[in-house]
Formats: structure tokens, sequence, C-alpha cells
């Protein structure tokens, strides 16, 4: 639902701009409090059945957007945790949560034949059933549930399309199987299997879904004596507007309070560099094939599914990782924020980046309500600086094989004879299939590039407008380089380092 403004998304809107202003004006424990009472007014239920349930579901929004730990409290007093030490909180491993109050227990997987059966003669979907749980009634195929064992023959046999899936949308966003459900068949995130991707907060038609944010973090890091840099992932082009061009969003940060503005494809530019050079040393010499490792959601799923071969994986840092490392080394003391489509890098940045460069990671949806809660009009503001940072190859990261694209540059460029196999791959359900044909020697000699989210990190969850329309505008952006290649940017890096 990318690109539509739904009520799920003005209600989360709603939240990130209300957890902004009590971050900015340090508003007391009760005036927190009082938010759902400010949302949902006596009398008649605007959202759900009952005044009592939507604000409930709004007391537990407002805990994840405050990096809370859900809990079960949702009564008028529902702020356990203390808020001088939630200051400071990094996020906690179970970072994308299913609200039990807002889950609807959508019916599990399903198989029903709709009013636009033709009852032909043919009824392939009877003769396809393993179970005989089809059958002709009334002349039109009807499916018997008790018997039916949810194996999809029918419906992909019918000519008319007249069978229909129905399937929790959590569930079949799911590339790593992380549902369960509870005793009232609600679903539940099992955290050591999610890989926070966020696809099913994405696809949640009922806002059930949410993951932790840490606008709070970040606001009390601005407040602070300590410079803060925002290092902007690529695919923020045109998700704040039409009109808004990458220098005002740029300029719009430095008026929330942020010191300096970094672009993390210059990082995308130095591991373009490293994978090639790791790609023309390694393989097939000393493994079979490349596996990128920017995405922390498929890096996650390449390490766990290759076992033994999970050494075929870049060891290269993310382009996040890169930028932060080369800040920290010349601004020690300056706190770095992550702003990005991607709710994975909050797990990337607390758990996974092994020198802890990067305090805190901001989505796109969270800043642009960051914006709107401090009266930042992007289209108004006159910019003072000009990004100037990557090259053509680094802006192309986010999106699909533009990872790819910009190591097969860099290898062109250090070995011109040298012919590179490519395959890609975009949502955790096609990454692993592509994981695994390489894991049986199918895919030897490749380079493999994976995306958990669909057109690549334009796709996130944190994004706000459609992956085709951000795709487009992160490719222009991209043109506008003055730097045509990676290798550009890595010999200054080099210089500097």
């Amino acid at each position: 639902m990318r690109g539509v403004f739904t009520t799920v998304r003005f209600l989360r809107n709603e939240i990130f701009k209300n957890v902004t202003a009590a971050a900015y004006e340090g508003w007391s424990k009760e005036r927190i409090e009082h938010i759902p009472f400010e949302f949902i007014e006596e009398g008649q239920p605007k959202y759900r059945d009952s005044v009592e349930r939507e604000r409930e579901i709004i007391r537990a929004r407002i805990k994840l957007a405050m990096n809370m730990e859900l809990g079960t409290r949702f009564d008028a007093e529902f702020i356990e945790e203390d808020l001088e030490t939630l200051r400071t909180k990094s996020v906690s491993r179970d970072l994308v949560t299913v609200i039990p109050q807002a889950c609807e227990a959508c019916p599990e997987k399903s198989f029903f034949v709709t009013n636009a059966c033709h009852g032909c003669l043919a009824h392939p979907c009877v003769e396809v059933c393993p179970v005989k749980a089809v059958s002709m009634q009334n002349g039109q195929s009807f499916i018997d549930q008790e018997k039916c064992i949810k194996c999809g023959k029918c419906y992909d046999v019918c000519p008319y399309g007249s069978i229909v899936k129905n399937e929790r949308p959590c569930v079949a966003a799911c590339g790593v199987n992380a549902f369960i459900k509870d005793d009232q068949n609600r679903a539940v995130i099992v955290s050591e299997k999610c890989v926070g991707c966020g696809m099913c907060m994405v696809s949640c038609p009922f806002g059930a879904i949410m993951d932790k944010s840490e606008i709070v973090q970040v606001v009390e890091a601005l407040k602070g004596p300590e410079d803060v840099c925002a290092i902007i992932a690529p695919a923020f082009v045109g998700q704040f507007g039409d009109k808004v061009s990458p220098e005002q969003v740029v300029e719009g940060l430095l008026k929330l309070g942020f010191d300096d503005v970094r672009e993390v494809a210059y990082g995308a530019d130095i591991t373009a560099v490293d994978e090639a050079r790791h790609f023309l040393k390694h393989v097939p010499l000393d493994q079979p094939f490349l596996a990128t490792s920017c995405c922390p959601a498929w890096l996650k799923v390449a390490q766990k599914e290759l076992g033994d071969k999970a050494y075929c994986v870049s060891d290269s840092s993310s382009p996040m990782v890169e930028t932060a490392n080369f800040l920290r080394r010349s601004f020690p003391t300056t706190k770095i924020v992550m702003i990005g489509p991607c709710s994975a890098k909050k797990l990337e940045a607390a758990y996974m980046d092994a020198h802890g460069n990067v305090d805190y990671v901001l989505t796109f949806e969270e800043v642009n309500a960051m914006f709107i809660a401090r009266g930042i009009d992007l289209h108004t503001l006159t910019p003072s600086r000009k990004l100037d940072h990557a090259s053509v190859d680094g802006r192309g990261f986010a999106v699909s094989g533009g990872v790819l694209s910009a190591v097969e540059n860099v290898i062109r460029r250090l070995d011109p004879d040298r012919v590179v196999k490519v395959e890609r791959a975009e949502n955790l359900h096609n990454c692993r299939k592509m994981v695994l044909l390489a894991k049986a020697g199918k895919k030897d000699g490749y380079l493999l590039e994976g995306m958990g989210c669909p057109g690549g990190c334009v796709g996130g969850a944190g994004t706000i407008v459609h992956q085709n329309k951000a795709a487009a505008n992160v490719s222009t952006f991209a043109r506008s380089s003055e730097k045509a290649s990676a290798l550009k940017t890595y010999d200054e890096f080099k210089q500097h380092d």
C-alpha cells in the first residue's frame, strides 16, 4: 500500500507527530498518556468496535513509537518505562511487533469458488483435486473446506480465475516463516526468525503490525551537546514530495537540528569497490560465487540458508556502516543517525554493526512526520549546501539491480576482459529460492544480489511513495552526479584515510 495515503498511514503519522512534539518539548508522562483521549473522543468509535479498544491500540502505538516494550498494560496509565532511561535506549531484537488489540485474526489460507464460476464441462478443478474436496453442485464448483488440504491445484487450473485464494496478508508477505498464532488465532511474530524487513507491516490492512521507532532518542541527541550527523540513504529522492529537491531535504534536516548531512551512497561506492575486488580475487578460485551483503534482511537469509557455503556471502560492510565508519574516524564524538527506507537497518545498527558507529536509525516515514510536527515546509526552503559526495554507481544502490550494476562497472574498469555472470532477486521469498540454487551449485561463477523489498531499497517498509516512482527519481538523481564510477569516490576515500 505504498503511495496510498490510507487511514493506517494517517494514524501512524499522527502518532509520530505527537511523539516528535513530546520529545522536542519535553512532555510529561501524564501529557503523553492523554494523547489517546485527544485522538479518540467519547461517543461512537471511528475505526473499531469500541472507543476503549481504539484507545488501547493508540496506547500500544505510542509505546512502540517511543521505543518502549509493548508489554500488556493498556489502561490510562500505560507508560511503565522511565522516560529518563528511554532517552538513550536502543531497539530490542523484537523490533517488529503485532499489536494484539489491533489484529483481526484473519482467516488462514483457504480457497473459495466465487460466483464467477461458469460450471464448465471440463471442470479441471474437480479433476486435479487429490482429496476429492471439489465437486459440482447446482451447476458450479464447490470446495468442501473440511476436506481441502490447501494445495491450490484447483486455483492454478481454473480457466476463468473463478477460484480465489484467501490468505493472511502478513503471513503471505513474510519470507522467513516468522509467524505463528496465539490462542485467539491472532498473529504472533517469532523474533528469533524475524529479520526486520517490515513487509508484514506494509501488508497488514488493519495496521496491526508496527516496528519500534527511535524518534525520541534522536531528538534527545539533537538537543544534547554533541554534534549529530544524518547519513541519508540514496532512496530518499522524491520521498518528501515531487517538487522537493534533494538539497531542500538536506536543508530540512538541518532545521530539525542536525549539524551535518552526508550521503550513504558514499559508503555504497566503497562497498562496490570492495566487492568488485573480492570477486576478481576469489571467484571462482576460492569460492564458487559471491553474494552481496548490502541488505541486512537478505544477508541473514543468505547466511542461514547457505550453511557451510556462508563464506560465499561478501564480508564487506554495508553502505550505511562504511559511511558511518568513515565519519567516526574523522569526527569521533559525533552522533550518527541513519535515515533510510528500511526497518531492518535498525537491527543492523544495534546488533550487526561490529563497530557500533551508527547510533540510531530513522525511516523516511518517521522523518516526514518530524518535518510536519516542527512546521518545516520543505518546498519553501532555500538550500545552503549541495550533495556531492557519491557517484552514479553508489546512488544507484537503492534500486534493484543497482548493486550489481555498480560492482560490474568497477570490475570492467579493473579487468575489462572479465566476463561476469549476474543474477538478482527481490523480496525474501525469491531471495531464498536464488540462494538455494546457489547452494546446489547452479550459480557457480555468479555475482548475486538479494534485496528484501520489492524494487530494492525504494520499496522498503519505511518509504512513502510507490517503488516504481521512487526508482525513477533515484535514477535521475544518480545521473546528476559528476562522478561516473565508484572508483573515483574510492580513490578520494583512500587519500583521506
